[in-house]
């Protein structure tokens, strides 16, 4: 049997985003806390993912929604992760968030100590995909249209991490939805 590489790339992604997510879910915690949420998303769902965003921009006025949107359908798979309770307090009473307590803390206010443990669980994730040769970015748009999907249920601070097994890496040198400037040709 020869099994091309090509035939198999979305499962070899989806194997991959399984790694990704256990990476993301061992990921070290503040006091041990786990309100860590990941899930991955595939085929239709991506298509979904990137018309939130395109409608968000067009509420939103942020172009860069735009550019992401285009950007994600390259994806074969969008690794979610994110915070559920993320203004719950890790009880450290360490100041991070502006308050000298967490007592003093307005319900309303994140915790810091859960945007480090979302962030360090993205570098893990990110990191296991690295290590597997699969190219990836950390996008705040998709996130945040992921949660406006409420894909990770009620988790509230969530970022993205769509995926791709191709010739070049499609999450860099991106086109921008910025206007070029006077007189600056365009490159091709």
């Amino acid at each position: 049997m020869v099994i091309n590489e090509r035939d198999i790339r979305n499962e070899t992604v989806r194997a991959v985003a399984q790694a990704v997510m256990a990476a993301a879910r061992t990921a070290p915690k503040a006091k041990g806390r786990d309100t860590v949420e990941v899930a991955v998303v595939t085929g239709e769902d991506i298509g979904r993912l990137s018309a939130t965003m395109i409608e968000m921009s067009g509420e939103s006025g942020m172009k860069f929604l735009l550019r992401d949107a285009e950007n994600l359908r390259q994806a074969q798979a969008v690794v979610v992760v994110g915070i559920r309770e993320a203004q719950s307090t890790c009880g450290l009473n360490c100041g991070y968030c502006g308050y000298a307590t967490c007592a003093g803390k307005p319900s309303e206010v994140p915790c810091v100590m859960n945007g480090v443990d979302v962030g360090i669980a993205i570098g893990s994730a990110c990191a296991t995909a690295t290590d597997m040769r699969v190219d990836t970015r950390v996008m705040f748009s998709a996130g945040w249209a992921a949660r406006r999907l409420r894909m990770l249920g009620d988790a509230d601070l969530v970022f993205a991490i769509p995926m791709s097994v191709a010739s070049k890496n499609p999450f860099f040198d991106r086109k921008s939805t910025a206007p070029a400037a006077a007189g600056a040709e365009e490159k091709k």
